[in-house]
């Protein structure tokens, strides 16, 4: 079975959007994910601001990455679940770190915010009709 078709042989919500909505939602957040947190790394290289305040960001970065491989590569529901509770988490601290050296990163993330507390939502939804 491949991976679309064990992902869409799973039980979802009803309000569960289709794939093109989700690469197209993905496709506007990268850029904006990829200009804000390199500036932040680069600012920290440079110690314009704290190394602590891109942590959050590092967190992210590798927690966001890891969502697909988990999900679609292990097919694990729970273990996906709980790293997209992660990404979120990491956005909400990562604008929190943030908002004091440069508020239009913090601004930058709420785009991304809502985006990933929608797809939270439905993967713990996800999870829960499926385990």
């Amino acid at each position: 079975m491949t991976r679309m078709e064990w992902y869409n042989a799973l039980a979802k919500p009803t309000w569960t959007p289709d794939g093109g909505t989700i690469g197209l939602i993905w496709s506007l957040l990268y850029p904006v994910i990829l200009v804000s947190f390199g500036y932040v790394f680069v600012q920290a290289v440079r110690r314009k601001v704290p190394r602590s305040v891109a942590v959050p960001f590092a967190i992210n970065l590798v927690a966001n990455l890891s969502f697909t491989p988990i999900q679609f590569g292990l097919r694990n529901l729970p273990l996906a679940a709980a790293d997209i509770v992660v990404v979120l988490g990491t956005i909400v601290w990562s604008m929190i770190a943030v908002w004091p050296h440069y508020r239009w990163v913090a601004a930058a993330q709420v785009p991304y915010l809502a985006w990933v507390g929608t797809a939270t939502v439905l993967q713990l939804s996800i999870t829960a009709m499926n385990w």
